[in-house]
């Protein structure tokens, strides 16, 4: 996946799920669509030039992964989601 692809809007469900792990700074273990699994505390979503981002933290460096491009996401406070774009 090129960082030109257009950007897919994910699921409102799975956004919602999102923003919850998010308010409670929720480590999340991702797997991205290209197969890398991430371990990173979810800090805030955001939208930038139509694309919407997770910033997350992962060893002392901030993330920005974007929505579409992850292909699951879990938590044992909110088991594994996965994340289907519209």
């Amino acid at each position: 996946m090129s960082m030109n692809d257009e950007y897919q809007p994910i699921n409102c469900d799975d956004y919602d799920n999102l923003e919850l792990a998010c308010q409670d700074n929720l480590v999340l273990t991702l797997k991205m669509r290209n197969g890398e699994l991430v371990e990173a505390k979810a800090k805030d979503l955001l939208m930038r030039k139509k694309v919407e981002y997770l910033i997350a933290e992962a060893g002392g460096q901030q993330l920005e992964l974007r929505l579409d491009y992850i292909e699951s996401f879990s938590n044992p406070k909110i088991g594994t989601v996965v994340v289907s774009v519209e």
